[in-house]
């Protein structure tokens, strides 16, 4: 036995070399087809390996596991449920333009069913994988040995149509995928001839015979300039959209039928996401989703309910569903061995390079068994010319060696026409056989010479490639499935018409919990035993209609844009979902403010203000979006600043700013112009060191009140009156007399209001209501009323109002 040995190797070298080794195998043995035959290996294999055992299209069905089973244990070492699948995809006439395999049974479908096992299976060849393989016995392509070297099997197929274009191909591999559409098989034919008359044909020439791509599930495809794109880049994007009808039903209702969906689409999935959305109220107007489909053809139904707007509908299911989905071509094959991004005159070029190779073998196989057959045709019919003589030398022999011998020695016969001779049947001696190989002996010379024209003339090869394609294209092309659209038309939804409109009341929480109820469900609750974590309390309480859109902002400066419809349902006493469900935000983000808006073109702004003293007003029209599957910029916050208030404006009011160590600045919103959404803002406040905002106000009416509480557990009722108008940026009025030992400090502002409660939290979590009716107003100099314990309850920590009404 062979000693072992250790090699002392760095990991990486290691890893790097069996990872090399196993991308290039992946890559060149797998994942990718090849250029001239549009097969992967496993593809080639078992098409090989059917027409080796002879399962071929004029023969009966075989189980498929026999076939498997050959694959497996004379060509492919791997997996049987991998060459199952990739048999049964063969045969899958939803996913293949041209079917390669036949199979009886259950072949799944296009609902996603997987299909049987492979032993309640049967297959064969289809007639136009038997084009594939044909003149293979010719020596016509390349042939090396299998895994162990027990049998050889082909290096690429004879392919006598273009395969990679006509049926497609998708794969990924290490570092290279592929997605290749099928086409139509007349017009690459077409296509292949026209690079043959014009080897400087344009992709613009090429597409005056190959429209695009041709999916076997039909399907309408948009965008003219993505095909031209893609087959001079091999890479480009389409738009495949289903194709519908509107039908008038009974009572004067209508109904969408579908009868070609997306290429690659499960129909199973598509008809319960429509369902869906019927389901969960996200759109208005669909009565019943049905699957009608039968052995006649695909057909599904979405029935509308009476006075639904049909277009606005169906454009809603284009953008929302798989009803119409992206096509991206990476057109990447094996070309010389090696992955190859390709556009189509260059997979075209490389198909045409094929055939003159395998036409050149296969005529080069025929001329020399031609000339064989010749040679054996001319020493026959010298034999007969010398019958008796023939006779007596072979009468006179010892055996047949011996005749040959002896034939050769005496007539100048050849070994092969020597063998013919004494292998001929006693009833061909007869003088009409001489006629017979005569008429032969033209025929073949006549063959002969087609032969040696053919591969001494670049033409007549390129003739005869020509011709075979044609023959296949009369005998297999079709009728084309697929319509293509010049322009990609844009869907426009009328989000009115789509939406079922219903009054509802959205919540937001200060830990991020967002809820939608219907009204049903809060009367049935009276209001109370509203779902909430016990350390959680109420951002807002907005009734609204589905039709809203919901604005969160952060205190990071970001927002969240909530269309009200799109909101889940939820139960008055559930707790609701967590808004980092809906978006991702980042571990220290919270929602600091909700705002409901029913307009973005109503004149109104978005007012920030920070926690370092920065103002900024925008236009709400600006937070309108059309995508909104993450959380958007809505202020640019600089270092450790924050968002600490959020309101909605008019343009024309007062905004109030309160500082942690008592300071007031009151001025006109006038004074903050509107910027954009990126934008820094102005200086609002200045600030004293180790200060900062704690509450900003927009008042319509600076004659009302303010509610002040401090930390200490003060509150002061205080008219606005007493605090100055004044200007932006400079530094307030002071509204709380400043003491030397332990110093109010104000935690929050809020102005009273007969229809809100406002309430106080302490370090430990006890929570008291503000009764601002009783409560007598005071000066900026006076420090309020104690309404809390410090001792027992710990300082206030928060403060804030909640519309009455609601009990937690």
């Amino acid at each position: 036995m062979q000693a072992e040995k250790f090699h002392d190797l760095p990991l990486e070298d290691v890893i790097g070399d069996r990872f090399g080794r196993y991308s290039k195998y992946i890559i060149q043995d797998r994942a990718l087809p090849d250029a001239r035959d549009g097969l992967k290996p496993v593809q080639r294999r078992i098409l090989y390996s059917m027409y080796v055992e002879g399962n071929v299209q004029d023969k009966p069905f075989r189980k498929a596991a026999k076939t498997v089973g050959n694959v497996i244990g004379n060509y492919h070492p791997h997996g049987d449920s991998s060459v199952y699948e990739a048999m049964v995809r063969l045969s899958q006439e939803w996913k293949i333009r041209n079917v390669l395999v036949e199979m009886h049974g259950n072949n799944g479908s296009i609902d996603g069913d997987p299909a049987a096992a492979m032993r309640y299976t049967e297959a064969r060849i289809s007639a136009i994988a038997s084009e594939l393989l044909r003149d293979i016995d010719k020596e016509t392509v390349e042939f090396v040995s299998n895994f162990d070297d027990t049998s050889e099997e082909p290096v690429v197929l004879p392919a006598m149509f273009p395969n990679l274009l006509v049926n497609g191909s998708t794969g990924i591999s290490a570092g290279y995928a592929t997605e290749i559409p099928p086409h139509h098989l007349g017009e690459v034919i077409d296509g292949v001839i026209m690079r043959i008359d014009n080897p400087v044909c344009t992709v613009d020439d090429l597409l005056t015979v190959m429209q695009g791509p041709d999916f076997p599930t039909g399907g309408i495809i948009q965008g003219l300039d993505g095909i031209k794109k893609a087959y001079e880049t091999g890479k480009g994007k389409i738009i495949i959209r289903s194709k519908t009808m509107i039908e008038d039903i009974r009572g004067g209702k209508q109904q969408i039928v579908i009868t070609e969906i997306p290429y690659e689409v499960n129909k199973a999935n598509l008809v319960k996401k429509m369902d869906d959305l019927r389901l969960d109220k996200k759109l208005d107007g669909i009565a019943e989703v049905r699957d009608e489909t039968d052995r006649t053809g695909l057909r599904i139904v979405v029935e509308l309910k009476k006075d639904a707007n049909a277009e606005s509908i169906l454009n809603y299911l284009f953008k929302n569903t798989e009803l119409q989905v992206p096509y991206n071509f990476n057109m990447v094959a094996i070309y010389n061995r090696r992955p190859k991004l390709m556009n189509v005159p260059e997979i075209l070029d490389a198909y045409i390079q094929h055939q003159k190779e395998v036409i050149t073998n296969r005529s080069a196989y025929e001329l020399r068994k031609a000339n064989d057959r010749k040679h054996i045709v001319e020493g026959l019919m010298k034999a007969l010319s010398i019958l008796d003589q023939v006779i007596a030398t072979i009468r006179a022999s010892k055996d047949k060696r011996d005749a040959k011998d002896n034939l050769k020695e005496q007539f100048v016969f050849t070994e092969a026409q020597a063998e013919a001779i004494v292998s001929l049947q006693l009833y061909r001696l007869t003088n009409t056989d001489i006629t017979a190989l005569q008429i032969e002996e033209e025929e073949l010379d006549k063959k002969i010479n087609d032969l040696t024209a053919i591969l001494s003339n670049d033409k007549k090869l390129l003739q005869v490639i020509k011709t075979d394609l044609k023959r296949v294209k009369k005998t297999y092309a079709d009728d084309r499935r697929s319509v293509v659209e010049h322009e990609i038309e844009e869907i426009k939804i009328n989000v009115e018409d789509m939406i079922p409109q219903e009054d509802v009341i959205v919540t937001v929480t200060k830990e991020g919990y967002v809820k939608r109820t219907s009204l049903r469900s809060r009367n049935a609750s009276n209001g109370k035993d509203f779902g909430m974590k016990e350390s959680d309390r109420l951002i807002g309480q907005y009734h609204v209609n589905t039709t809203d859109t919901m604005l969160l902002f952060t205190n990071k400066g970001n927002y969240v844009y909530l269309p009200v419809y799109e909101m889940p349902d939820i139960r008055w006493k559930d707790l609701g979902q967590h808004v980092a469900n809906i978006v991702t935000l980042n571990r220290d983000e919270t929602i600091v403010k909700a705002i409901p808006v029913q307009d973005f073109n109503e004149e109104k702004y978005v007012l920030f203000v920070t926690k370092n003293g920065m103002v900024k007003k925008t236009e709400l029209k600006q937070y309108k979006v059309q995508r909104y599957s993450r959380a958007l910029v809505a202020m640019n916050v600089k270092g450790d600043d924050e968002v600490i208030d959020i309101q909605l404006t008019n343009g024309t009011q007062h905004i109030l700013l309160v500082t942690r160590i008592a300071y007031a600045l009151l001025f006109k919103e006038e004074e903050v112009s509107p910027i954009g959404v990126r934008a820094a803002g102005v200086k609002g406040i200045n600030l004293k060191d180790e200060d900062y905002i704690v509450k900003a106000l927009v008042l319509d009416n600076i004659d009302s009140n303010i509610v002040i509480v401090t930390q200490r557990g003060a509150v002061k009722k205080m008219k606005l009156s007493e605090i100055e108008l004044s200007g932006r940026a400079k530094r307030g009025t002071v509204i709380f007399r400043e003491v030397k030992t332990y110093p109010y400090r104000i935690v929050g502002v809020e102005i009273p209001d007969e229809n809100y409660n406002i309430f106080i939290r302490s370090e430990k979590n006890i929570v008291e209501s503000v009764e601002c009716s009783t409560m007598k107003e005071k000066d900026r100099y006076s420090n309020g009323t104690l309404i809390l314990d410090v001792g027992e309850a710990g300082e206030v920590t928060d403060v804030w109002r909640e519309q009455r009404g609601i009990e937690t």
